[in-house]
């Protein structure tokens, strides 16, 4: 019995001393963000021959890492996904139902950061968080602190820099992808004076005619994806004058950019210079060359890999020395999707086809018309989504419910279409793990009446911008998620984690409470 008794007490002074350490652990002089658009699991670590010692291998080492992050929502895109990544919730929540969406005054696609009270800085683009929809991990410091904590972030894109720093953040930049040069929003309080010397002294349109861009390694060692070319790449920067920056930003050199301006604001602001706890928003590309495929640019996306491992090392090395990695708590995640692959050569005989929502659209509405008599039923449509005249629909004094029913079973039977969800479906229908993750990612006062699902192996054609047009796949991508500092446990996790717990996690080891819209709980983090 007294050996049972010591042992339990021992138990319990183990536990108990494990619990007051977590509880006492300093929090974070900075907490540092970086979202890598695109990256993949698999890639990350199949390309690992081809990586130095100081980036993602250091990370992979060190760090925590979550093989398989899922996003609970479908029709992910870069805006939708870096939204639930600080948010901590999806999209019928926050907002963010994607890049753009159509704006149901003007029926109008617009950016989901438009906000025409906002003047640019080095931009004509009006730009705000207004449509963002919840706190953010950024904005709950910021109020945790009393405005104390600074914010910053910077990203090539204009929805990731503006997603990532919220609501009442310092400053967020991103690139002008007609000027080259690093711009904001007044929406910020901030547009500081040494990015004005940058800008002037130091942005890629001063530099860009310099750049070339060719394979690190020799191209023997480039194995992992099959080439059907015989030459190495080569590309110089600006060969294309009247788009030199638009391919930039989808070059590897962007991170190398991102880097450059991190390493300036770090000098010249106060960002992880005291005690109270700041927060560095990135995001990194690692997609591929001018949104080409796996297929016509294999090369290209494994080199972009290699430059962004050390893109990774570089940056690694400028917060060791600018606030030290035992002062900084750093997360790694992706967004979630990969462009999409080209369609099948007929030769192959996989079953394919096109899908023009525009058609879909009008047949319906004719549909309507011979059902419910004169009128014009199908207000709009966009990316899949169909929205009806709900103003007509009242004045006829019809259901609308019954109408979307209706109109969902219409679609059905239209060659290409998987399934077609109603409003009244998704937010009243009976529920399953499918319906649950389209529901997810539909918000009432943004999505259509009518969504539709195409099939696999179908192009989802864009009528307005071919170029956009999509093939759908279900396969399943892994994405990785990793937390890397001074007191991470190092380990390597299969089983799939939540995206929506980054932001809870966060908020716990910044001592901060979560975003408003944050339900899921957060990972354990130490040692």
């Amino acid at each position: 019995m007294k050996g049972l008794i010591t042992s339990i007490i021992t138990v319990l002074a183990i536990t108990g001393t494990q619990v007051c350490a977590e509880q006492q652990m300093q929090a974070p002089k900075l907490v540092i963000g970086i979202t890598i658009d695109q990256l993949r699991t698999d890639y990350l670590e199949n390309f690992a021959p081809l990586y130095g010692d100081k980036g993602f291998k250091r990370l992979l080492k060190e760090g925590k890492v979550y093989k398989n992050i899922e996003y609970g929502f479908d029709n992910i895109d870069r805006s939708s996904a870096t939204a639930a990544i600080y948010t901590g919730a999806t999209p019928s929540l926050n907002g963010i139902i994607g890049d753009m969406w159509l704006d149901a005054t003007t029926l109008r696609p617009i950016s989901c950061v438009d906000d025409p009270n906002y003047m640019g800085n080095y931009t004509n683009e009006s730009t705000s968080a207004e449509l963002l929809l919840t706190s953010t991990i950024a904005d709950e410091l910021r109020i945790a602190t009393r405005n104390k904590g600074l914010i910053y972030s910077i990203s090539p894109f204009r929805d990731t820099a503006v997603l990532t720093a919220g609501h009442c953040a310092n400053g967020a930049f991103w690139i002008n992808t007609t000027t080259g040069k690093w711009c904001g929003t007044t929406y910020y309080a901030e547009f500081p004076w040494w990015l004005n010397q940058y800008n002037d002294r130091q942005s890629i349109d001063l530099r860009i005619s310099n750049m070339t861009w060719s394979p690190v390694h020799p191209k023997e060692k480039y194995t992992y994806l099959p080439e059907w070319r015989d030459i190495a790449f080569k590309y110089k920067m600006d060969e294309d004058r009247n788009n030199k920056f638009r391919r930039f930003v989808t070059s590897p050199f962007v991170n190398d950019e991102v880097n450059l301006l991190t390493a300036e604001l770090l000098e010249k602001s106060l960002l992880g210079k005291d005690d109270i706890t700041d927060m560095l928003s990135l995001t990194y590309y690692a997609g591929n060359y001018m949104r080409k495929t796996a297929q016509e640019a294999a090369t290209e996306l494994q080199d972009i890999y290699v430059r962004l491992d050390q893109s990774i090392a570089t940056l690694l090395e400028i917060i060791d020395k600018k606030v030290g990695l035992n002062n900084a708590l750093i997360f790694i995640t992706s967004t979630g999707y990969v462009d999409s692959d080209s369609s099948d050569l007929g030769i192959y005989r996989i079953p394919t086809g096109e899908f023009h929502l525009n058609r879909c659209a009008a047949l319906l509405n004719m549909y309507l018309m011979a059902v419910y008599g004169e009128g014009k039923y199908v207000e709009a449509y966009y990316d899949q989504q169909i929205y009806l005249n709900h103003k007509l629909i009242e004045q006829k004094g019809l259901s609308l419910p019954d109408i979307q029913n209706k109109s969902a079973d219409f679609l059905m039977q239209f060659s290409g279409v998987n399934d077609a969800y109603s409003q009244h479906r998704l937010l009243l229908g009976s529920w399953s793990p499918e319906i649950e993750k389209i529901r997810n990612g539909y918000h009432r006062k943004r999505s259509g009446d009518l969504l539709v699902s195409v099939l696999p192996g179908w192009t989802a054609v864009n009528e307005s911008n071919p170029s956009n047009s999509k093939v759908v796949r279900y396969g399943y991508i892994p994405m990785p998620l990793i937390f890397f500092g001074s007191s991470i446990k190092a380990e390597q996790i299969n089983t799939p984690v939540s995206a929506e717990c980054i932001a809870p996690t966060l908020a716990r080891y910044m001592r901060i409470r979560a975003p408003s819209g944050s339900k899921a709980p957060p990972i354990t983090l130490q040692k």
